[in-house]
């Protein structure tokens, strides 16, 4: 006769949550179970049911969460309206850079499921808010004179797409992470005189 473990838990949404991104650096999307989850936890198998219908809601809740705390983190950086176009830009490249060096796992699940045919809509919602961030960097540094005249995205894409690029083959191995932020600066001169009036 097997014991069946009891449902219970203070919060297990955000337990099941940090569990998984521990079990993501681990192992990777592929290892994730929800049953595998749950015996971590000490709680039913069925259990993580009750706040996930699936592996799919499980991940795309973790990238919510992950694109959250980003947004946190990039916020943060945009406190002071009186600092110029490029030091705001600086600003967001190496908090950035930041974010993806302490949680590359995450960061690959983020930008793998948001574009997902299936992605949720608050998954969505959660990740259009950086396209926002990079219009408002764009529009106040035409008002200062400092960014060339034009569309917003025109700008910023290639812009944000410079410093994504970067972030991620630093990330992935493709440059040594002590050599990364004095690259990313280059990255970001690069940048600037793309958008220089």
């Amino acid at each position: 006769m097997t014991s069946r473990r009891p449902y219970h838990h203070g919060d297990l949404r955000a337990a099941l949550l940090k569990r998984a991104e521990q079990a993501l650096m681990e192992k990777g999307p592929g290892g994730l179970s929800l049953r595998e989850l749950a015996r971590d936890l000490g709680v039913s198998p069925g259990a993580p049911s009750r706040h996930f219908s699936g592996k799919a809601a499980l991940l795309d809740a973790l990238a919510v969460e992950g694109f959250q705390r980003l947004r946190t983190m990039l916020t943060s950086t945009q406190v002071e309206a009186e600092v110029s176009f490029a030091d705001r830009l600086t600003a967001v490249a190496h908090t950035y850079l930041e974010f993806a060096v302490a949680n590359p796992a995450l960061l690959e699940l983020m930008y793998s499921v948001k574009y997902d045919p299936v992605a949720s809509p608050e998954l969505t919602a959660a990740s259009q808010w950086q396209g926002a961030l990079a219009d408002r960097l764009i529009e106040d540094g035409q008002r200062r004179g400092e960014v060339r005249e034009g569309s917003t995205r025109e700008i910023g894409v290639p812009v944000m797409a410079s410093i994504h690029g970067y972030v991620l083959l630093a990330v992935a191995g493709g440059l040594a992470i002590d050599a990364a932020k004095p690259g990313l600066n280059d990255v970001l001169a690069f940048a600037l005189r793309g958008c220089a009036p």
